[in-house]
């Protein structure tokens, strides 16, 4: 998978990225629990897309918020969408940057297998986490769904999401793993920084 191609085929769905998203509010907010991402946290959301995640963050009361996506566009509209003293957002590659600062909570929301590298990822988060702070994968819909939404225009900038109980095994090098769900509505795998 070329991150190239991955810029590309994001950029091109930009616009129309919030008409077609799918939200289920209660998945969500079970995933952001278990995220620990609570009033006064510092909070990394890798791959941010347009911000969908944006205003619960905003909701929760969050200290700071840090979006970070590779697609320009997408960076963009979630820039020009959300702003405020707290609020940042970085078009970059997650895997090469360096912030000056470490977060509470870092959320990879619908978009893990967009990383070619999962174990590569797992360990560039651990390092950019507080001691003390989770770092969540997750997706708002089943493994199975998943696979199937991206086995059409997404194949060639996925490489599928891979076993929670593989993921798990990847977080428990780095991190203490105190979520492991897949199930018919989500996935998540969370570990928290010991």
């Amino acid at each position: 998978m070329d991150k190239k191609d991955i810029i590309e085929f994001f950029d091109v769905c930009a616009s129309e990225w919030d008409s077609r998203m799918f939200r289920n509010e209660a998945v969500i907010s079970k995933i952001l629990d278990n995220a620990k991402v609570e009033e006064g946290k510092d909070i990394l959301d890798v791959a941010c897309g347009t911000g969908v995640l944006f205003p619960d963050y905003i909701k929760r009361k969050v200290k700071s918020l840090t979006g970070i996506d590779i697609s320009p566009k997408m960076a963009e509209i979630a820039k020009n969408k959300f702003s405020g003293e707290n609020i940042s957002v970085v078009c970059g590659d997650v895997e090469e940057i360096s912030f000056d600062k470490q977060f509470d909570c870092i959320i990879v929301y619908n978009a893990f297998p967009h990383f070619s590298d999962p174990e590569r990822l797992v360990e560039k988060l651990s390092t950019m986490v507080k001691k003390g702070g989770v770092v969540t994968v997750a997706h708002g819909m089943s493994r199975e769904r998943l696979e199937k939404h991206h086995s059409g225009a997404a194949k060639n900038v996925s490489i599928g999401l891979i076993d929670e109980d593989k993921l798990s095994d990847i977080f428990k090098r780095y991190l203490k793993v105190t979520t492991k769900i897949s199930d018919d509505e989500m996935y998540q795998v969370a570990g928290i920084k010991e």
